[in-house]
């Protein structure tokens, strides 16, 4: 694929080898793995990066009033925090990950709800630009010029858990879960320690891996099939779920491949939801 597709927010590697050093485009490294992945993100940054990328922390531009894990910080914070990496309203931006495509999503999903006006992911990931062979920089990253951006919330693309709740009690709405499904259905712990797992009541179940081959989105009729294979109407509004709003955001944009994009994505996700001590489990 050569470049962006309507409704599918992805670049090639080639599309982006062509165009790296020019101005008013940032590449951003936005990997984040889960505990259990025992990968180290900023190691992984230090010892190879595509040459001029920037890292992304989702666990450092984040509200940090909340003890939920990255969830979103308010427009000021995050205005702030994306200036200081050089971004301004008319940067292009590119998200890159090391797993292919799992963090990735999340961090193109921020920069949108946040009015981000030209934001893509590298479909592949970082993987994909070492299997091209193209040119890998080592080492800490580069103090950007610092710029103004706009942060324009957008609250209709996020859920919070007042919204769930009543999305959960309308037949109408569905709320699809992206974790493995042994998670989901209680069988499996959850990566967070003390976090039980199972799965909200009326919710579905996706594994983001049945959306994905070899770090890249399925062709659409494939993702139409995971979708029917659980009972997942994509003409019915849907809200996706995860662990802690991660891949969740790849579910979003598997709904966007087919275009049937979501309602919104539950930002707390089971992380908020297990820690209410009155919020229903149901497991089996």
């Amino acid at each position: 694929m050569a470049g962006p597709m309507p409704n599918y927010p992805f670049v090639s590697v080639d599309w982006l080898q062509t165009r790296l050093g020019e101005p008013g485009l940032v590449v951003l490294d936005g990997s984040y793995y889960l505990p259990t992945m025992g990968r180290d993100a900023d190691a992984e940054f230090l010892a190879g990066h595509i040459p001029g990328a920037l890292r992304f922390d989702i666990d450092e531009i984040k509200d940090r009033s909340n003890d939920l894990p990255h969830m979103l910080p308010d427009e000021e914070f995050f205005a702030k925090s994306v200036g200081a990496l050089g971004i301004d309203d008319d940067t292009r931006i590119v998200v890159y990950d090391g797993a292919g495509l799992f963090s990735a999503p999340r961090v193109w999903w921020m920069f949108t709800v946040f009015g981000a006006r030209d934001v893509k992911i590298l479909e592949g990931g970082f993987p994909a630009w070492l299997k091209a062979g193209l040119p890998v920089e080592k080492g800490a990253e580069r103090t950007p010029e610092p710029r103004r951006f706009t942060a324009r919330f957008d609250s209709s693309a996020v859920a919070d858990l007042a919204f769930v709740k009543s999305a959960l009690a309308d037949p109408a709405v569905q709320v699809v879960d992206a974790r493995p499904a042994p998670r989901f259905r209680g069988e499996a712990p959850e990566p967070r320690p003390g976090l039980p797992s199972g799965r909200m009541p009326g919710s579905r179940n996706l594994p983001f891996a049945d959306v994905i081959d070899d770090g890249r989105l399925r062709d659409p009729d494939a993702i139409r099939e995971a979708l029917a294979r659980q009972g997942i109407d994509p003409s019915q509004p849907v809200v996706t779920s995860c662990g802690s709003g991660v891949s969740a955001a790849i579910l979003y944009l598997a709904l966007m491949r087919i275009g049937a994009p979501p309602k919104a994505l539950y930002d707390g996700s089971w992380a908020e939801w297990a820690s209410q001590p009155d919020a229903p489990i149901e497991t089996g």
